[in-house]
């Protein structure tokens, strides 16, 4: 059998719909986790609609579930310092009690970087902070002291405490770049994910990667999860959708990230865990 999450797009909905689906969905055994996204516009028009921020809201939902895993399906390292992240990364892992997990990736979203003055740069310059920023917080959550000097980050002596909870916060690489996103998982990933993959056919070909940048880098691909995002629209015949997250479990994915469609109410998750339960 599979495994399940929720992830509910904090955009064109409210705090206390959002909030009912996460408690609701700590009471169902099928759903492992819950995610959210680190985006400060809407990613659906109209764009100026709202939008709340995932870190704050992660810490209220950590105080307000029990059993799930959380976090955001992916932050964006090029939105703050690298021991900025280690550090919030710390703190959820103690507030959640050891529930937190780590997403992260290069980043994509020109429109809110360019309106906000966030440096997003070329698709090079996006991957070469990717591949300098996750050591730096990979070794903060771990070591006593980190020094890092490069292109785009630099710190020197530095620490992070408390360190987490969790003996290693598992981190969560996002993405479907073939050279450098999926050469980054190879190096760090505890998990990689793909978003809305069409067909189990276009996750293979990607996996395939994969395995083969693990191969050049001296890792063990079964180290790594897999998971994929599949749509979850109110109108969505939830037997199908079961029938869906089965092709991709058939192939290997190990975990369906369900992603909902607004409105993210709490009274849609029953009926597709019931669908679920033997997937």
């Amino acid at each position: 059998m599979g495994r399940h999450a929720i992830k509910t797009p904090p955009h064109h909905d409210t705090w206390a719909t959002f909030l009912d689906t996460w408690m609701a969905a700590d009471e169902i055994e099928v759903f492992e986790s819950a995610w959210n996204w680190d985006h400060f516009y809407p990613l659906a028009p109209p764009f100026d609609g709202p939008n709340l921020e995932g870190w704050t809201m992660l810490a209220a939902l950590a105080q307000a579930t029990r059993r799930l895993r959380l976090g955001a399906m992916v932050n964006g390292m090029h939105h703050r310092h690298p021991a900025v992240t280690a550090n919030m990364a710390a703190t959820l892992d103690h507030i959640s009690g050891g529930r937190f997990e780590l997403g992260i990736g290069a980043g994509w979203n020109e429109m809110e970087s360019s309106a906000y003055g966030i440096e997003l740069g070329s698709l090079t310059q996006r991957f070469d902070r990717l591949d300098e920023g996750i050591p730096i917080i990979v070794s903060l959550l771990a070591n006593q002291v980190t020094s890092f000097d490069g292109k785009y980050f630099q710190v020197a002596d530095a620490w992070c405490e408390p360190k987490p909870v969790q003996a290693k916060i598992p981190l969560v690489i996002g993405g479907r770049g073939p050279k450098r996103t999926l050469r980054a998982v190879a190096r760090w990933a505890d998990q990689w994910d793909m978003t809305f993959p069409d067909e189990p056919a276009d996750w293979l070909a990607l996996d395939a990667v994969l395995r083969e940048h693990c191969e050049r880098e001296g890792r063990d691909q079964s180290e790594i999860t897999r998971s994929v995002h599949l749509g979850f629209a109110p109108d969505d015949d939830v037997g199908a959708l079961a029938g869906k997250a089965a092709s991709f479990f058939a192939v290997g994915v190990d975990i369906v990230v369900w992603s909902m469609r607004p409105p993210c109410t709490a009274d849609r998750l029953a009926p597709l865990a019931d669908a679920l339960r033997d997937v």
